[in-house]
């Protein structure tokens, strides 16, 4: 085999040596004996949750998290509310997209041809102060799970949340547009405190199955993509994703929309909800054994009046 000493060396760090073909079944689980769960990202108004949850009540399947993409500091107090309050009583998990974000900072290179490497990451100490300022409105408000976008921000977050200048009750999730897609960049991200971790979207099976090699956090894996992320869709291979990447959040519902961060309404819920229908068909059509989480206590979402 070639690379045999660097492929020992990895395994001596803890990381897999080399991507996983042979795609091993994953032993590991969600807390309740899971393998996956059924995420809808970009739903980005409360218009939007209401229609998701009540078609896929009407469909019959469970959304186990819904996430916010367009920025939580673009909601008024009320907005949030009525998100934390309808995600409590359906009983699905909440996470909010911390900001303000570099696009839209005052800053020009993200919006360069070089800006891709800049991403959603925070631009300067005053931002990082203002996305700690997002968690604290969005925690007063009733969210308890948020989006990170940034690495230093997430550590920075996750040392106030074990010092106690954040609530410990708090959850980060980290986003794809970090553009992590490795098992040593997964590892690092869960030192850092991520609590799940999504994968840049179009890695192949074998490298899911290596991330899974690396750490035990549960992994956020995109099922379907709208044009603005490449627009594939990879429902087929739902089932095998989950075999080997369990624990893992299915990510499915944005190939309804036009792309990342954009507002959304009822329609777009309702046709995210029927997405979400096609990819759990998938799962237990070939895996029928693969258990989903149910709806359970929504403690991370926590009506306010």
């Amino acid at each position: 085999m070639i690379f045999e000493q660097t492929r020992k060396a990895m395994k001596r760090l803890g990381l897999p040596e080399g991507d996983a073909f042979d795609l091993p079944t994953s032993t590991k689980r969600f807390p309740d004996g899971a393998h996956f769960r059924i995420e809808c990202p970009t739903v980005n108004s409360s218009t939007t949750v209401a229609a998701l949850l009540d078609r896929s009540t009407e469909l019959g399947i469970t959304i186990n998290r819904i996430t916010e993409t367009f920025g939580m500091f673009r909601h008024t107090a009320q907005e949030i509310k009525e998100y934390c309050k309808l995600c409590n009583e359906y009983g699905c998990e909440l996470l909010l997209s911390t900001g303000p974000r570099a696009t839209y900072d005052t800053g020009a290179t993200v919006l360069s041809p070089q800006g891709v490497r800049v991403s959603y990451r925070l631009r300067g100490m005053e931002q990082v102060l203002r996305a700690i300022e997002d968690i604290k409105r969005g925690y007063e408000l009733g969210c308890r799970g948020f989006l990170a976008y940034d690495e230093g921000f997430l550590w920075v977050v996750n040392e106030m949340r074990k010092n106690g200048d954040l609530p410990k009750d708090i959850h980060f999730k980290t986003s794809a547009h970090l553009g992590h897609c490795n098992p040593a960049s997964v590892k690092l991200l869960s030192d850092l405190g991520a609590d799940s971790i999504n994968p840049i979207r179009d890695l192949q099976i074998p490298m899911h199955a290596a991330l899974r090699q690396a750490v035990d956090t549960p992994l956020d894996v995109h099922t379907d993509n709208p044009p603005g992320s490449g627009g594939f869709i990879r429902v087929y291979e739902a089932p095998e994703i989950v075999r080997v990447a369990a624990p893992v959040h299915l990510k499915t519902g944005n190939s309804v929309i036009g792309g990342h961060g954009e507002m959304t309404g009822a329609t777009e819920g309702k046709r995210m909800a029927e997405q979400a229908a096609i990819v759990v068909e998938m799962v237990k059509r070939f895996y029928p054994e693969m258990k989903q989480s149910g709806k359970r206590a929504a403690d991370m979402c926590i009506p306010v009046v």
